[in-house]
């Protein structure tokens, strides 16, 4: 398997296709997944000859399992380790939920001519926790049983958040995929039980504020207007707002998992803003 060693010793596990020369797509995953959710954004956009490079989060997926360092601000110095490493310039950054944190926190410290677009799908920007100041965010219990869930029994806790909301399975019309369901299931399980507990304060209680009002560079902000883990009031309505060159693209009825139960719309989607000038 091809790793990075990050400056504290950890073994980051990604996976590199394409040309090197050509132009590079890195796609940031959610919690508690791994590089595996991104697979037909990956073969999608190989087949159209770009480079395409996905990684498993510290304490993730392939990963080690670490137990320290499961913040945003070192999920950022490790991405931008695997980008000095694979000397990545003009490459675009696509961040789903708690990857669109992490994409936003590194972008907004990368170096010049290091990015050239990004986008932020379903992603928890810029607050998801509900606050005084942002009484459209989700409250805090919430967040503490997803905790006490992980913690009692995480492979249930694993197989309702796919069979239920995630993906939308809980809606009365839904077209339920068992694949889709095992697959969240079989990746999450993959990963470190610590980190992915960390990692809910990281996603949940992150201001990506100022991360988003320092980001110059074009960014597409996609959401499922039925997004019932990271509700869009809160996050693809403020954030858009909060970039200086934002596009917000919605799509009724669409799931949190929306690049998953519709890959070949949200493909479309990525491709055209890939390519506009």
């Amino acid at each position: 398997m091809a790793t990075i060693t990050t400056r504290d010793g950890t073994n980051v596990f990604y996976k590199a296709w394409g040309a090197k020369d050509a132009q590079s797509i890195v796609f940031h995953h959610g919690w508690p997944l791994s590089a595996d959710d991104w697979d037909s954004q990956m073969l999608f956009f190989l087949s159209q000859g770009y480079r395409v490079i996905a990684f498993d989060r510290r304490g993730h997926g392939r990963s080690d399992q670490t137990d320290t360092g499961n913040d945003m601000d070192t999920y950022a110095s490790d991405t931008t380790e695997l980008v000095n490493v694979l000397d990545l310039k003009d490459a675009v950054h696509i961040g789903h939920s708690t990857g669109g944190g992490v994409v936003a926190r590194y972008v907004a410290r990368a170096e010049s001519g290091r990015v050239a677009k990004a986008v932020l799908m379903g992603a928890v920007t810029p607050l998801m926790l509900q606050t005084s100041a942002n009484p459209e965010g989700t409250p805090k219990e919430v967040f503490d049983g997803f905790r006490n869930a992980l913690a009692v029994n995480r492979a249930q806790f694993f197989k309702d958040v796919p069979a239920g909301p995630f993906y939308g399975f809980n809606r009365d019309d839904a077209e339920v995929s068992q694949g889709l369901i095992d697959n969240w299931w079989r990746q999450g399980m993959e990963g470190g039980a610590k980190a992915q507990y960390d990692s809910i304060e990281a996603f949940s209680e992150t201001d990506f504020t100022d991360d988003l009002q320092a980001i110059t560079i074009p960014v597409l902000v996609m959401h499922g207007e039925d997004d019932q883990i990271v509700p869009i009031a809160a996050s693809a309505h403020k954030a858009v707002k909060l970039l200086p060159n934002g596009t917000l693209k919605t799509y009724p009825d669409l799931s949190h998992g929306m690049f998953a139960t519709h890959p070949d719309r949200i493909n479309a989607d990525l491709l055209e803003f890939i390519q506009a000038s």
